[in-house]
């Protein structure tokens, strides 16, 4: 509950502290005296958005700080889940600085405001015209339903599943669209690399045969050659290798006579030995020369393929064409993962829908039990607020799409009297009657939840007399489990508060201010007179006052 509230700085309030207690308080002031204003801070308070507008002075910063008794709600895991600090006296506070930033606390830690949002929801109800018109909401009259079929549990555990289920259908759809993007390469893709596979590629393969190529080529050009060398190098009478030969024998000679004589008779002989040596690797080479057409037209044929295969990829190298390779490898099974992972896909949105279809159900079944119910109750209140022949028609059907709270769709359907057609609310109603219905909502919805504060902004409009006496009646009724304000014009609601607190305008230093006190029973006795009879009170007018405070 509310236990405080302290406002500095803030639209016509210059600086002001007040301390509610539990039960039913009402607030009662002329038009325009600040009502507003406290409903502002205290939407501020809630996580509302702020501006330098709401500053009376520009220089110096807004303060509004409520605190909240909140040991009996258990919203010790709400706190945690926000990451805030726990204190069963909870002090929550806002600042709005001059320069436009605005700042929030909860028990002096910051905190984001979107946090104080949701905080918020638990704290305080605050109820307007505004939210009236909103019961039309097909959104907010599944909440009601809810609240009284307690599927909060289920709800929580369909919106988590339902996200996942989302988000799985998306990654499906992706899936999908890459899939199919990649079946339209595949067929091509599967055909390069079939040509790849085939040339049967491996690295240093073009160079090695580049080079018997060359050798088949110009084998007779080749033996020329070697043939040549070896006439020069082994004639009889002009070779090199008898040449040799006799110019070792000659230094060998001398070669014992002085060690230069002997390293140039070696040096020779090394020579010798060198031209050997070089003589039979000729030898062998030409021996090994073929003339093989058929070798040749199968090495041509085998490069012009890789001349090919590079000029179709854009390389030069078969070290890339490998490389191109292994990516449409990589391609091929990328097609195959695809298949296999919207398989897995498919699978897990199945049991998702499965899951979904049976919560789905859960809540639908909770709410056909529990519509007879919340009808049996409004018509209850709606009786005891002038309106004993409404009636409500109310019925969910189940269809085949998700939404974001079952599946189901809703017809909440009124008729105020007897012999009129069934209809939708805002068509219906008059304001007077979304009124007293929204009071019967929030009447039952007390019963149910464990809100620790609601706010009627002006719920009276549009009633009088002993209508008004019912709903005051039911809002202090509805105080013995939660604390209820209530904002009214009706001396009749105002009299039947635990207490009175009124706001009005005062001039301080040619400045006007709104003020709030609480009254004292002689204030309230005034203060009624005055909301009957005008500011020229007269003893009737104080003694009905009177009456109604007893």
């Amino acid at each position: 509950m509310l236990t405080s509230l302290s406002i500095k700085n803030f639209a016509l309030i210059e600086k002001l502290s007040i301390e509610f207690d539990n039960g039913f308080t009402t607030i009662t002031g002329e038009t325009g005296a600040g009502k507003s204003i406290l409903l502002g801070a205290l939407g501020l308070v809630l996580g509302k958005r702020a501006d330098l507008t709401s500053l009376k002075n520009k220089e110096e910063k807004c303060v509004i700080e409520a605190q909240f008794s909140i040991s009996k709600y258990n919203l010790e895991t709400l706190f945690e889940t926000l990451n805030f600090d726990y204190d069963a006296s909870t002090i929550i506070r806002r600042e709005i600085l001059p320069s436009g930033k605005s700042r929030a606390f909860v028990n002096d830690s910051p905190v984001n405001v979107s946090d104080l949002q949701e905080l918020g929801v638990y704290l305080i109800d605050i109820h307007s015209q505004q939210q009236t018109q909103g019961l039309s909401d097909e959104k907010i009259q599944f909440e009601i339903i809810d609240a009284i079929a307690k599927n909060g549990s289920v709800l929580e555990h369909y919106s988590t599943l339902l996200k996942s289920y989302k988000s799985n259908k998306n990654d499906l759809l992706k899936q999908r669209e890459a899939y199919s993007n990649a079946q339209k390469e595949q067929d091509y893709n599967t055909f390069l690399l079939n040509e790849l596979v085939e040339a049967k590629l491996v690295s240093g393969i073009q160079e090695e045969l580049e080079q018997n190529f060359q050798q088949l080529n110009n084998v007779e050009f080749i033996k020329e050659n070697l043939e040549k060398s070896l006439a020069l190098a082994e004639e009889e009478q002009i070779g090199v290798l008898q040449g040799l030969k006799e110019m070792k024998a000659s230094l060998q000679k001398i070669s014992s006579l002085t060690v230069e004589y002997n390293s140039i008779a070696e040096r020779t002989n090394s020579v010798l030995i060198e031209l050997d040596d070089i003589v039979s690797e000729i030898n062998g080479l030409a021996e090994q020369l073929i003339n093989d057409p058929e070798q040749l037209e199968f090495l041509n044929q085998k490069l012009q393929l890789i001349y090919s295969l590079q000029k179709k990829h854009q390389v030069n190298t078969v070290a890339e064409l490998l490389v191109i390779q292994n990516e449409l490898e990589n391609k091929a099974f990328a097609v195959q993962h695809l298949e296999d992972a919207i398989a897995k896909l498919e699978n897990v949105l199945e049991n998702n829908e499965k899951e979904l279809n049976e919560l789905a159900a859960v809540l639908h079944q909770n709410r056909e039990k529990s519509i007879p119910v919340l009808a049996e109750k409004l018509v209850g209140y709606l009786v005891q607020l002038g309106m004993p022949n409404s009636q409500f028609n109310i019925k969910i059907s189940q269809t085949e799409n998700y939404f974001a709270n079952g599946k189901d769709e809703l017809q909440f359907l009124f008729s105020a009297n007897k012999g009129s057609d069934f209809g939708l609310l805002k068509k219906v109603a008059s304001g007077g009657e979304m009124s007293r219905i929204m009071l019967a909502v929030k009447a039952v919805l007390a019963q149910y939840s464990k809100l620790p504060t609601i706010i009627f902004d002006e719920i009276d409009t549009g009633v009088s007399g002993e209508i008004a006496n019912k709903m005051a009646f039911i809002m202090e009724e509805m105080s013995v489990n939660m604390q209820v304000f209530s904002i009214t014009h009706l001396p009749q609601i105002a009299a039947r508060g635990k207490q009175h607190y009124k706001v009005f305008k005062e001039t301080i230093d040619n400045q006007t201010q709104s003020q709030i006190i609480r009254l004292t029973h002689e204030q309230r006795v005034q203060e009624l007179a005055e909301m009957i009879a005008g500011k020229d009170l007269s003893e009737a007018a104080i003694n009905h006052a009177k009456t109604l405070l007893n």
